[in-house]
Parts: structure tokens; C-alpha cells; sequence
């Protein structure tokens, strides 16, 4: 068996993390040139980051390096403990080639320790959905086998589309490229974003106009979640009446949704931006975007 860790890219609520007993990485960001950790909404003013947002303020994530990820994780291998690390999607950062060179040395150091990292090919609770279903299995004592046998065919079931106000903030942070940015913006687009198979974002489909994108989020949530027995999420940011609208639509047509409600942290709103609506479920397959 295994420390069962993750990061707060995750998103999970620290509360319910807590609950599950997790161990995360708190991943850091920079807001007017103070660095910050996000602890999982613990002591998180979400109001004023996203102000500082809307007010001009351009905040920075950073990745972390070899040293840091020794740091993290040298005291579970010196208390001879294995780590199962259950990551957000490696195709949305370069901070996992400093996780591969600290793995390389503690290798070396610990030969007897092992370190298993998945993979979720998400980001927030697209990557802490993942979380919470493999620290419920641990918990009633599945083994680290169990656990990645199971995470394979549970990845590929998370449905997940989400709207931004503004593609630039996306364009700035190399998540979608400057013409496709600069025509949605022009045009009055919504693209309706998910993830690729490779962990990245792509276009699902685009739509004209903030409330009809809304409807569309809720419809396919209608539609295609299968697995009720699993939260649906829905997340704002610094757009909470829209999510509750969000929320609403689909508690309409699907009362045996689990809805839970959360703010979009300050590392994922980096690059994101202000207003932007996500939903989040299982259903038998991921969407397939546009090519």
C-alpha cells in the first residue's frame, strides 16, 4: 500500500479532502508579484483575485522544480512509505519534466521506494473527480493495482465542458492560439471547450451568446451524464448567479443529480479568466472535440 497524494490543481474542496485524508501539493501563483500557494479554498479570497483580474492585475502560475518535488517527496520514502500521486494533466504544464528528474535521483537514493503517477488528462475537478472516486476505493482497501486498473477506465467517462468570457485570457496563457482567440472575440463566440485525449483543451463547439452557451452546458449534462451515483460540479468564476442558473437547468431535468457548487481556483482562473462556467460528470465516454 501506498500515501495516496495529489495537487490542488485538483480542486477538490479542502473540507472534502480532509475527509478522504488526502495529501496534495499546493500548487503556487503570483498575483502582483506576490507568490501564493492555492490551499484547496481553505483561506482562499477568491472575491478579490478575481477583482485584481477584472481590474487589469495579470497573475502568473509557475511550475515547480526538481528540488521541490524532493522536498515533497523524501519524507514519505524515509518513513518507508510508497506514493501513488494522482496528477492533473501533464499536457498542461512543464512542471512534470522537474517531477521526472527528482523521481530519477530519489530513484537512486530510495531504491526500494516506488513512486506510480497518473495521469488524469484534466485539470480541476475534471482531475479531482478522478481523486475523490480513487481515495473512496483506497479507503475500502483497494490495492495500487486495483487503483490504476481502475483510474484507466475511469478517466475515459468524464464528460467535462466549460464557456470563458474572455478567450484572451486563454490566448495569453498559450491554451488557445492567438487567430482562434482573436475570432471568437470579433465574432461574439462561445466555444464550448473540453479535453483532448492528450490532457489538452480543444473546441467541442462553438456557440453564439453567453445564455445560449449556459443551456448548452446544462443540456449536455442532461444528456450524457449515466452515473448519478457521482457528483455532478459545477464551477464559477466570480460568476455565481450564472452557476446557479447552470445548476438549476440540469436539477430541473435530472433531480438526482448530486450538484455540488465551487469557485474555480486562483491557479486554473489564471488562465482562464473571470466568468468563466464549467460542468463536470461521469458519463460512459469522454467528448470528443472538434479536430
Amino acid at each position: 500500500m501506498s500515501i495516496l497524494l495529489c495537487d490542488s490543481n485538483c480542486e477538490l474542496w479542502y473540507t472534502r479532502a480532509e475527509e478522504l485524508g488526502l495529501n496534495f501539493i499546493a500548487m503556487p501563483y503570483f498575483l502582483d508579484g506576490v507568490e501564493k500557494d492555492y490551499d484547496l479554498g481553505r483561506a482562499t479570497d477568491f472575491k478579490s483575485f478575481y477583482a485584481a483580474m477584472r481590474g487589469g492585475s495579470m497573475p502568473k502560475t509557475m511550475a515547480l522544480n526538481p528540488e521541490d518535488y524532493k522536498a515533497i517527496l523524501t519524507p514519505y520514502f524515509e518513513a518507508g512509505e510508497d506514493v501513488f500521486y494522482i496528477s492533473f494533466s501533464h499536457a498542461m504544464s512543464g512542471t512534470f519534466s522537474s517531477l521526472d528528474a527528482a523521481l530519477r535521483e530519489l530513484g537512486e537514493q530510495f531504491p526500494e521506494r516506488k513512486c506510480t503517477v497518473f495521469d488524469t488528462k484534466a485539470i480541476s475537478l475534471g482531475a479531482g473527480m478522478q481523486v475523490e472516486a480513487a481515495a473512496e476505493r483506497k479507503r475500502a482497501g483497494a490495492s495500487d493495482e486495483e487503483l490504476l486498473a481502475f483510474l484507466e477506465q475511469f478517466r475515459g467517462r468524464l464528460g467535462c465542458y466549460f464557456v470563458v468570457d474572455d478567450l484572451m485570457h486563454l490566448k495569453r496563457g498559450g491554451r488557445l492560439s492567438a487567430a482562434a482567440a482573436v475570432a471568437g472575440t470579433v465574432l461574439g463566440l462561445k466555444p464550448v471547450l473540453t479535453f483532448n485525449e492528450e490532457g489538452g483543451l480543444s473546441v467541442y463547439e462553438k456557440i453564439m451568446g453567453r445564455k445560449k452557451a449556459i443551456r448548452t452546458l446544462a443540456e449536455h449534462c442532461v444528456k450524457e451524464m449515466t452515473a448519478p451515483e457521482y457528483p455532478v460540479y459545477v464551477l464559477d468564476a466570480d460568476c455565481e448567479e450564472e452557476g446557479d442558473k447552470l445548476a438549476a437547468l440540469i436539477s430541473e431535468k435530472r433531480p438526482e443529480a448530486q450538484i455540488r457548487r465551487q469557485p474555480v481556483g486562483p491557479v486554473i482562473g489564471a488562465h482562464c479568466g473571470p466568468g468563466t462556467l464549467a460542468v463536470l460528470f461521469i458519463g460512459d465516454k469522454r467528448p470528443i472535440p472538434l479536430k
